[in-house]
This record gives structure tokens, sequence and C-alpha cells, in this order.
């Protein structure tokens, strides 16, 4: 039997997945981010996909909210062990070493991620610093004292960190940091982004990772592989679709990534669309050629033109004198238009900006310098993109 025929038989009995069960898995239907929300609203406060009586549940983790309510999911230890045998692949392809210290540059909030990375490093045999509650400076202390091969934060927290350890007359490099594990956007698998991150910490080897709180650790960048992630082919059933279409894509296209996890049970998805937008690489193995490319929600229409923050963020990413930025996206009548705010020297790395903008997107895009230090830094997603009111989008 295989492991998709083992997971069907042992939800059978799931209140929320009994009513999609089919003979045959291309009949199941795709589940959305909504219908599981809207199952949470009728079934507070943790939803009827339960497999397991409630009492077998000893593990809670909540989604961050960037695209609905925040929703709060359980685990059972069987399937929270799971969860932590694939980080235990993504950390032995990415090069580290049981022994190794690891540094996790986060606040543990109930993000699945920060706490199965966690735990999954310590049974790996490392030694695991927590970052939470400090400064951004007394983490770079306790990383000059520690001395940590491997850290673990976003991309967008690795530039900052880079950036208070100028301000602070810290040496990237007196931190030991060998590898920057990288998650929560896609700047890991983006060339720009990548290489400023490795650049600011002495060289240092950035290598992507991709998971959702609602289906868990998913893909893993080999180490010496750059822009390429492997999903967990033993751990996941892997789809890319159309989204309009609903159809499967060929290879080398653009479609939107929709997974199964195979071993979890308590807290089952089936044929779960993630918004994310992928390519999968031609080849052995479902290797995801530039990693995330965008959300399927995130892309903005300018003037014709389909832009995706990831790609601006490579632009600007490309021009080493900006620190920090900030997308505004507003209406004229019934089109967006984008502008952009730089934290840079001078107006000509504004200048710089506008005319790379022009060339990538064959649009003018206008670009305006503010003071340093005055646009908004973060720990977690960053969310760089705002609308004319000032709601955050993206």
């Amino acid at each position: 039997m295989s492991a998709l025929e083992q997971l069907l038989q042992a939800i059978a009995e799931n209140p929320f997945q009994r009513p999609r069960l089919r003979a045959n898995f291309a009949d199941i239907p795709f589940t959305t981010k909504a219908e599981i929300a809207a199952d949470f609203a009728a079934h507070p406060p943790y939803g009827s996909n339960l497999t397991f009586p409630r009492e077998r549940y000893t593990r809670f983790c909540q989604t961050s909210g960037t695209t609905s309510q925040p929703l709060a999911i359980l685990d059972t230890q069987e399937s929270w062990d799971w969860m932590l045998g694939s980080w235990h692949r993504i950390y032995r392809e990415s090069g580290v070493l049981p022994g190794e210290r690891v540094y996790f540059a986060f606040s543990f909030g109930p993000f699945l991620g920060f706490w199965t990375a966690y735990e999954a490093a310590s049974r790996y045999g490392c030694m695991c610093i927590p970052g939470g509650g400090l400064s951004s400076a007394a983490r770079l202390r306790a990383m000059v004292a520690h001395r940590p091969a491997v850290l673990c934060c976003t991309p967008t927290y690795a530039l900052h960190l880079a950036e208070v350890a100028a301000r602070e007359k810290i040496a990237p490099a007196d931190t030991g940091v060998r590898r920057i594990i990288v998650a929560g956007e896609p700047g890991g698998s983006v060339p720009s982004v990548r290489e400023r991150i490795s650049a600011a910490w002495a060289g240092a080897e950035v290598l992507d990772h991709y998971g959702m709180t609602e289906v868990g650790p998913v893909a893993f960048q080999r180490t010496g592989e750059p822009g390429a992630l492997h999903v967990i082919e033993e751990s996941y059933f892997a789809e890319i679709i159309a989204p309009q279409t609903l159809q499967p894509t060929p290879d080398g296209e653009v479609g939107e990534l929709v997974l199964t996890p195979l071993g979890r049970i308590a807290w089952p998805l089936l044929r779960y669309r993630t918004g994310d937008l992928v390519r999968r690489k031609a080849g052995p193995g479902f290797v995801l050629d530039g990693g995330i490319i965008g959300r399927a929600d995130d892309m903005v229409v300018v003037r014709g033109v389909n832009i995706f923050p990831s790609a601006v963020d490579e632009v600007v990413r490309g021009i080493p004198e900006i620190v920090e930025y900030r997308v505004t996206v507003s209406s004229r009548g019934e089109m967006s238009e984008l502008s952009v705010e730089v934290e840079a020297p001078d107006e000509g790395v504004s200048a710089r900006l506008e005319r790379a903008l022009a060339e990538a997107f064959t649009l003018r895009i206008p670009v305006r310098r503010v003071d340093a230090e005055t646009l908004p830094r973060f720990e977690l997603k960053a969310r760089r993109w705002h609308s004319g009111t000032s709601r955050w989008v993206v």
C-alpha cells in the first residue's frame, strides 16, 4: 500500500475529510484556505479537521494571518514527529552537521516553523540557541559569544541584522556563521537577495527553505545548488496547476503549487492549493526552479504588465546602496500604479533604481528617497507593499 493510500485509509472518519474522499485520488476536490477558514468559523476554535479525539492532541500552532484570520491548528505527537523528520532532511541537505551550533533569530511566536525547526535541530544533534525576546544588537552579541555555524531567520531579517551589525561595529565574520537558512519570503532563491545576504555575512552560504503552517516543512535547497528547491517527495504528493483552469501545467511553466502532506494524519489536507506560484524543473525529482516565484494573489497588473513583489525585490536588491524600501500601490481610475520609497545615501541612487525598474518592466515607476531609518523593519515576513490608504497588502 502506498503512502497516499495509507493516508486516505487513516483519515476515513475525519469529519472534514470524509465527504471529500473519493476512490480515485484525482477526483478528490482541491482544498482552499477559504474552505478551511469557513470550517473554523463553523466549528470554533479548532475546526472539524481532526482525525482523532481532542485529547490525543498535544501541539498547538497558528497561521500568520497574512491572507485570512489566524487559524489555530492542532497536532498529535506522531504528526509532529513526522514534521521533525522532514526538517532533519532539510538540515542534512543544507550541509548542517550534528554537533554544530544553530542560532534561531526569531521571537518564537505560535508559528509552526519556529518550533519544528528548533526541536528538529536539537534531535538532529545540534546545539540550539534561541534568540527570542532579544533586540537585534543583543542577538548579534550572543552570536559573537557563542559562534554558531548556522543562522536561521527570514531573508529580510538577515539583511537587517547586517545593518545593525554595522551600526554596532560588530563584524558579521566574528559571529562564526557559515550557513544561513532562510524562509518565510521568496528572497532565498532570488539571486540578488541571496548574493547581498552572503556578501553582508562574510561569504556565508544562503540556503532557501519552503514550508507552511498548514502543511509543514516542504522543500530544501542543497548546499552548493542555489536557486532550486527540492520538494521532499517521500513526505508530500505535489502537483502544479494553472490557477484559472485547475489543469496540470507542463514542466517549465508557472503554476500554483498543490500539496498533500502524506504523514500529517492528525490534521490532514488533501490537494491543498497553497497560492504559491512555482515552476517545475524538467528532470528527476520534484524541483522548483527559482524557488517560490510569487503568490497568485500578490500579483499587481500595472498598465498591462504583471508584476510580482519578488521581481521588484530582485531589482532593488541589485543596488547595494539601498538599505530598505517600500512600495505603494495606488489606483488611477481602473488602473493600478506603483511608486517606491528608498533609504539611500543620495538622489543618484533613486535615479539608478528608476532606470533599473524601467529596464526590468518597461514601465516608469517613480522612486523617492527618504531619510535613513524612516521605513519599517521586519523580523518576520516583510510587508513592504501597501495601498495608498496605508493598509499592508503584501
